[in-house]
């Protein structure tokens, strides 16, 4: 958030989270690049020019919703396995948790997609700052016998790839299935791997 920019009254926070929700729905409606500043501020029942109190413009608004998303996933998953007695546990888990955080924000989860073309720079932060905290938990695992040991580095990115394909499959393409099967499909993965 830019410094200068942030509001210094509650009645300011509100009208600036009014505003980042109505961009959320916004870009991941009709996308970055279609999306305009009268869109938001529409969307937001707010005029042009206290968007620009808040924000420099679209660009600051959609890489502030790519932070928002990795840290608000980390937070749910975070709180939902933090109670789990095992890696393997906290997995099955924190993939439950993050395919339902995507259902109920697709929107976020759009944004952060697309950001890969709209600022690689806000994309490549997301995902390394989450494999950063997942490989430290895996290397933990791995120290403490719960599962074999490894390159948590390249498990922690593959894990992250299968959810992330998994959302843009089930999540963001509304197919019609039950959460709890894929979650249940990709853990039988997870524990079990391929081998017969």
């Amino acid at each position: 958030m830019n410094q200068q920019l942030a509001p210094k009254t509650k009645r300011g926070q509100a009208r600036r989270e009014q505003i980042l929700r109505a961009a959320e729905r916004v870009f991941g409606r009709i996308g970055f690049t279609e999306a305009s500043i009268a869109d938001i501020t529409r969307e937001a029942n707010t005029a042009q020019g206290t968007l620009y109190i808040y924000f420099s413009g679209k660009e600051e608004i959609f890489a502030e919703l790519v932070h928002e998303m990795g840290q608000l996933t980390r937070e749910v998953i975070s709180k939902t396995i933090s109670a789990t007695q095992t890696r393997l546990d906290a997995e099955r888990l924190g993939l439950e948790a993050f395919l339902r955080f995507a259902c109920e924000r697709p929107e976020l989860y759009r944004i952060v997609e697309e950001a890969r073309f709209v600022d690689p720079d806000a994309y490549e932060a997301y995902f390394s700052d989450f494999a950063r905290a997942y490989r430290l938990h895996l290397e933990a695992a791995a120290a403490a016998g719960e599962i074999r040991p490894g390159n948590a580095e390249v498990r922690a990115w593959a894990l992250m790839g299968l959810a992330k394909t998994l959302g843009e499959r089930f999540v963001l393409g509304k197919r019609d299935i039950d959460i709890e099967v894929v979650v249940r499909e990709a853990f039988d993965l997870i524990e079990n791997g391929l081998k017969k």
